[in-house]
């Protein structure tokens, strides 16, 4: 039986329809990819609850109102992914890589351009067409 992760992300969006994005580390799967920043939910946890735990661990940011946006699912070898994608507009703090991971802002229309993991390029094309007018 395939083993099922599920994970949250957030879509931080700046004023100027900007995403940020954080690099997988070196020893990490998939490596050097751009990914939405986030992680797994622990035992018991709602998903919110997670990515705002995730938010503050991996960029020391304190977020404010999340919206459900959109979800992928997507099976790697080893294991069967559920992410859940929130838009964020509101946080406090200056996002920062707190594990040393390199990140950039980014419109949606131009994240194709970069390697991400195959679980969020469907994720990016969602955020293309909330955009279109």
């Amino acid at each position: 039986m395939t083993r099922l992760v599920h994970v949250v992300a957030a879509a931080l969006e700046d004023g100027a329809g900007r995403v940020l994005l954080a690099q997988r580390p070196p020893g990490k799967a998939l490596a050097g990819t751009w990914e939405f920043p986030g992680g797994k939910l622990e035992p018991g946890e709602t998903p919110e609850a997670a990515l705002v735990r995730e938010l503050d661990e991996e960029l020391g940011i304190c977020v404010g109102a999340l919206e459900p946006f959109h979800f992928a699912s997507f099976s790697y070898p080893d294991f069967h992914l559920v992410m859940l994608l929130y838009r964020c507009r509101d946080w406090q703090g200056e996002p920062v890589g707190r594990d040393g991971q390199a990140l950039r802002w980014e419109r949606p229309t131009d994240m194709a351009a970069l390697p991400m993991p195959p679980a969020d390029v469907p994720l990016v094309a969602a955020l293309v067409a909330a955009a279109r007018p």
